[in-house]
């Protein structure tokens, strides 16, 4: 597959990015119950859209990584952190997720930041590869911080120098 387009998100993509995120819902990656109408509104005060990044090919969304700032606070101004990553299971293994992880880079970069940091559950293996393949290392592990199907699992936090 060529490399997808990937652009700033923009309001028109929210229904489809809102679609993209509940097909993509597992366990292995949300600590969060699985979406239910009546759903809310993917873009809000919280995430707007220019904090994402999307993937598309051929007009269609093949996937979505979100930059925002961990917190307000002026001495944590230059690190942005990745608070939401899917990608459409009919787009697995053909790049995207890296092409993604890669502008997500290059975005933080452009905007000032010197850390890129993310969270990552334990038993996301293909996820924390990814992660790791692309220089971001382990910077410490909360241990059974979720309790997800029963099994407690890890809260593995990860960063890079920009």
């Amino acid at each position: 597959m060529p490399e997808p387009y990937i652009r700033i998100a923009q309001a028109d993509d929210e229904a489809e990015l809102a679609a993209l995120d509940r097909a993509t819902w597992s366990t292995l990656h949300a600590v969060t119950p699985p979406p239910q109408p009546p759903y809310q509104p993917f873009f809000d005060e919280r995430h707007p859209a220019e904090e994402f990044l999307v993937a598309e090919d051929g007009g269609r969304l093949l996937g979505y990584v979100r930059l925002t700032r961990p917190t307000p606070l002026p001495s944590h101004a230059h690190v942005l952190a990745v608070q939401g990553f899917a990608v459409a299971t009919r787009a697995r293994g053909r790049g995207v997720g890296r092409a993604l992880i890669r502008a997500a880079v290059a975005e933080a970069r452009r905007r000032g930041a010197r850390r890129l940091t993310l969270r990552v559950l334990g038993h996301n293996t293909p996820a924390r590869a990814l992660y790791a393949s692309e220089g971001f290392a382990v910077e410490g592990v909360l241990p059974g911080e979720f309790l997800i199907d029963g099994a407690y699992v890890d809260d593995v936090c990860m960063g890079r120098a920009l």
